[in-house]
């Protein structure tokens, strides 16, 4: 009796103490989890992501219209990302502006699906605080375009040339034919979220052209025998300027402005860009979002720089020779959209 009573008394205190080690066990768990969730949130709250996206369409149908036009259809999706980390003195801003649109028109026999708009900015910058809204920081961007770019307009006058030669569309950009590659050093002035402006003293500017037939339409570089380099290297300064607001509920503003000089004209060329002709890229894009899904959208770009040569003939006869003109394009759009 005392042998059975002693063997079910250790019984009791095994279970005992095995259902304490697993108390114990899931009490670390649980500590373990809560404290990785307690990271997870505290990681989370340095981290911001806005911005806007959608896709837009268009579509006109004449019949029997009098005062002319074209059938057409047309698309783009856009989108407008913010990332953005802060932590302690730190800050990391990362932001995509992105573009693409395509057109088709029945009424253009040989070529009916043509390129309607298409942009690729990308800029990232580090930031550390020197003062509550003083920053030194450091940039990098890239701006490019996807798919070739072509003008129509010979092709819209005539399929043939006065020779009875078939006309073709001409090439006026393409994929790094132009991309602007910027590296810059400076200070930059945070007084809220909504609103920044930076200068940059020493800032690199790498410009490509690959395509040899457009580099004297971008300025590029001229050898001394005459033929163009497919890269460009700068040293200038560069200042920026940024809004990020939602004015109203649904209602987002974005506008980004980029200003770029170099400090000297360049090597083998007499014609250079001097300090103070200043290269610049203005975007804007106005969204507001209703019915949670749908989206109007006004995006505009314009862009003056000093060594991008635009012939006059194709821009209403401006001047029969190619020069720098300020280039402006607007979109508005209706479709799909999310602003968040």
């Amino acid at each position: 009796m005392k042998k059975g009573f002693l063997l079910l008394s250790l019984c009791v205190m095994a279970v005992m103490a095995v259902n304490a080690q697993v108390d114990e066990k899931t009490a670390a768990d649980e500590a373990l989890k809560t404290k990785v969730k307690s990271a997870e949130i505290d990681s989370a709250k340095h981290w911001k992501f806005t911005g806007v996206c959608g896709l837009n369409a268009a579509q006109t149908a004449l019949f029997n219209w009098a005062a002319g036009g074209n059938n057409n259809v047309t698309g783009f999706v856009f989108a407008n990302l913010t990332l953005s980390y802060k932590k302690d003195k730190w800050t990391w801003d990362s932001n995509l502006d992105t573009e693409l649109g395509l057109m088709f028109s029945s009424d253009y026999v040989r070529y009916p699906w043509r390129k309607a708009n298409d942009k690729l900015n990308f800029t990232t910058k580090v930031g550390y605080q020197m003062h509550p809204q003083w920053y030194l920081s450091l940039l990098g961007s890239f701006r490019s375009q996807y798919a070739p770019g072509l003008d129509y307009k010979p092709v819209d006058a005539g399929d043939l040339d006065e020779d009875g030669n078939l006309v073709e569309p001409t090439l006026i950009s393409k994929w790094l034919s132009p991309s602007y590659t910027d590296l810059a050093l400076g200070v930059e002035y945070r007084p809220n979220d909504i609103f920044t402006v930076g200068v940059y003293p020493v800032a690199g500017r790498l410009t490509t052209c690959l395509e040899e037939s457009l580099r004297p339409n971008y300025g590029m570089s001229q050898r001394e025998d005459g033929t163009y380099k497919p890269v460009m290297l700068n040293m200038g300064l560069r200042i920026n300027g940024g809004i990020n607001y939602t004015l109203v509920k649904n209602l987002k503003i974005i506008s980004t402005l980029t200003l770029f000089t170099p400090y000297t004209a360049r090597i083998h060329d007499e014609n250079g860009q001097k300090f103070g002709n200043f290269d610049v890229d203005w975007d804007v894009a106005i969204t507001y979002n209703f019915l949670k899904v749908f989206s109007v959208s006004l995006m505009t770009s314009l862009k003056y720089y000093d060594k991008v040569m635009i012939d006059g003939p194709a821009w209403r006869n401006y001047g029969a020779h190619p020069r720098a003109r300020v280039q402006f394009k607007e979109v508005v759009g209706l479709g799909i959209g999310y602003s968040f």
